[in-house]
């Protein structure tokens, strides 16, 4: 029934879903689920490639058993700013997540990144990320520690001296140019081919188009990144019943016009 806990016959129909590259939405629709069930669950239990029904099955029954002393858990849905629903502030989470494991990061790491990306403060500080997250603090310096490495997030120290882990205005200029310089490595060793394998031959002409091809692409890449830099420090005015718009200058926004 819609409104009852998942079977494990429903589990094996995802999992199906899942295998055939069918959306979260259509996969609910067959079983007459809401999409947020169907993401949460998926979720749960390893992301949409390492789903097994079988083992979610299993996972959602040792979870629901009577335990002899329960332990304490931090909230997973937290009270919410601007009267955002947080409910739906949880689902976003979970499919931004999705979005980010689809791109290549690994579940904790899309896990953490979703949460700094989701706080208006942009920031916040190990012990919070695990109360939000209900994970521990290790799991949570792992996944740090792998942005870093990708200058996904930095680190700050605050007033009270307490590292916190930020999410910069600057992220996504920062992964264009390191997306961009991370073609150069190819491209000088293709041009090194080109002239070992023989200019005019087939293969040195293969090697030299590629080379061309992300000389060209990168190039334009940084470009565009120069130009559109200033689109990342734009500031808005936010109000907790209005829309905004983005004020260029940095400063007050006004409500964009009504439409008919």
């Amino acid at each position: 029934m819609p409104g009852g806990r998942l079977t494990q016959a429903e589990r094996q129909q995802i999992a199906a879903g899942l295998a055939d590259n069918l959306a979260y939405a259509e996969i609910a629709r067959r079983l007459g689920r809401p999409t947020s069930t169907i993401t949460r669950e998926v979720m749960r239990n390893g992301g949409p490639t390492a789903y097994r029904a079988e083992l979610a099955h299993r996972a959602t029954q040792q979870r629901t058993r009577p335990r002899k002393q329960a332990t304490p858990e931090g909230p997973r849905t937290l009270p919410q700013p601007y009267g955002r629903d947080p409910e739906a502030v949880d689902d976003y989470q979970e499919r931004l997540t999705t979005v980010l494991m689809t791109s290549g990061l690994p579940k904790m790491m899309a896990r953490v990144l979703s949460a700094l990306y989701t706080t208006d403060a942009g920031s916040l500080t190990a012990a919070e990320l695990a109360q939000r997250l209900t994970v521990s603090p290790a799991s949570v310096s792992k996944a740090i520690t792998f942005l870093e490495g990708l200058d996904l997030v930095r680190r700050e120290r605050d007033e009270r001296r307490r590292e916190r882990y930020v999410v910069d205005d600057d992220l996504w200029y920062q992964s264009m140019i390191r997306s961009a310089r991370a073609n150069d490595q190819f491209i000088e060793t293709a041009r090194q081919g080109a002239a070992v394998l023989g200019p005019g031959t087939p293969a040195a002409a293969r090697l030299e188009n590629a080379a061309r091809f992300l000389d060209f692409v990168s190039e334009h890449l940084i470009h565009a990144a120069e130009q559109g830099r200033d689109v990342l420090h734009t500031r808005t005015r936010t109000t907790p019943t209005h829309t905004t718009t983005p004020s260029a200058d940095g400063g007050q926004a006004t409500p964009p016009a009504a439409t008919a």
